[in-house]
């Protein structure tokens, strides 16, 4: 049996919807205002977001399979091999003004896929989604200087960057 992975970070922004949907809008362009590209490798795609959109971040690769502007966007796994599922942002209604911004993987995950999630992968990738939800905050009041990685996190991202695991799968 495959395990099936649901990871999700999400954050209440002080600020409306709208506001929140735009910045996801942005994703894989220039002008990104969620991925946090300073630290992290950036999301690229090969045309604007839109349905059908390739790229990846890192050595990760997918493909957008469903879009709606300013409320929700799905990526499909393509790369790692035995990663089975989908990634993605959806935007809501938080109340009093605020939207919620939410980043869901739902797959399941196949033989050394399994490892990889959870030895290596999903750290980085837990540390990664808060960075973004701080930008995203960030743009709205003031959060601070970007958190501090834990030890493992420091530890993974060395080993990726001596292995090259950071170079984009073809």
């Amino acid at each position: 049996m495959t395990p099936v992975i649901l990871n999700v970070h999400e954050r209440v922004i002080p600020a409306s919807v709208d506001a929140v949907g735009r910045m996801i809008d942005t994703l894989g362009s220039v002008g990104d205002a969620v991925w946090p590209t300073g630290r992290w490798p950036p999301l690229k795609l090969d045309r604007p977001l839109q349905v059908g959109a390739a790229g990846g971040h890192g050595p990760i690769r997918y493909r957008v399979e469903s879009y709606e502007p300013g409320r929700r966007v799905r990526f499909r796994f393509l790369w790692p091999g035995g990663f089975v599922g989908t990634h993605g942002f959806d935007v809501e209604d938080a109340g009093e003004g605020a939207g919620k911004l939410r980043h869901v993987i739902e797959m399941r995950t196949v033989g050394m896929a399994v490892l990889n999630w959870f030895l290596i992968i999903r750290p980085l990738h837990d540390a990664l989604l808060e960075g973004a939800l701080d930008k995203v905050e960030g743009a709205f009041r003031d959060v601070g200087p970007p958190r501090a990685w834990s030890r493992r996190v420091v530890f993974l991202r060395w080993l990726v960057r001596k292995s090259g695991g950071n170079r984009r799968h073809k």
